[in-house]
């Protein structure tokens, strides 16, 4: 079984925000499956049962993410290659989709909380969200909604991610990398 966790915050404020990629790459996956609502408190998380997968949308704020992630992967024994993480990327252009297994969390509040509970050695789906010119931005950029020129483009970065998923539950990641990876140059 694969633990697919797309990262964002909860609540409507943020549910256009360039944070919450994770969670838009989620909700499109949940409309084309037949799939189980699972309620337990203690996962803190949307969760979303199939015979194959667990999709996740942790409900603990982005900053404490692993919280909810680690919950679930004990609960279910699914071990960290069968997890795979939807995040925002700032140092990707728009658009970008990039994978990786470990490696360092680059400033980003969800996967440092991930890496706290589950190590690094889980799969990372990378949906680059470009970055402002002012560092001292970065909080507002994150939080801020896609542009209307951005939110044209999402369905079709959204359906690449979703694309690039399944084939990482069938295929070696240097594969899916080679297959899967989307520049863009903007």
């Amino acid at each position: 079984m694969f633990l697919i966790a797309g990262l964002g915050n909860p609540g409507n404020k943020y549910k256009n925000t360039r944070h919450n990629i994770g969670f838009m790459v989620i909700d499109e996956i949940t409309k084309s499956l037949n799939l189980t609502k699972i309620n337990k408190s203690n996962f803190q998380a949307e969760v979303f049962k199939s015979q194959e997968i667990l999709l996740i949308k942790p409900q603990t704020f982005m900053n404490e993410s692993g919280q909810s992630i680690i919950s679930i992967a004990q609960y279910y024994n699914i071990e960290n290659e069968n997890i795979i993480i939807i995040h925002d990327d700032l140092d990707l252009p728009f658009g970008t989709i990039k994978f990786k297994i470990d490696g360092g969390h680059g400033g980003h509040n969800g996967l440092r909380s991930i890496d706290s509970h589950l190590g690094k050695d889980y799969l990372r789906v990378r949906i680059g969200i470009g970055k402002p010119d002012d560092k001292s931005q970065i909080s507002n950029w994150v939080l801020s909604d896609f542009s209307k020129e951005e939110f044209k483009c999402l369905d079709e970065i959204i359906s690449h991610a979703i694309e690039s998923i399944k084939a990482l539950q069938n295929m070696p990641l240097i594969e899916v990398k080679s297959k899967f990876s989307k520049k863009n140059n903007k």
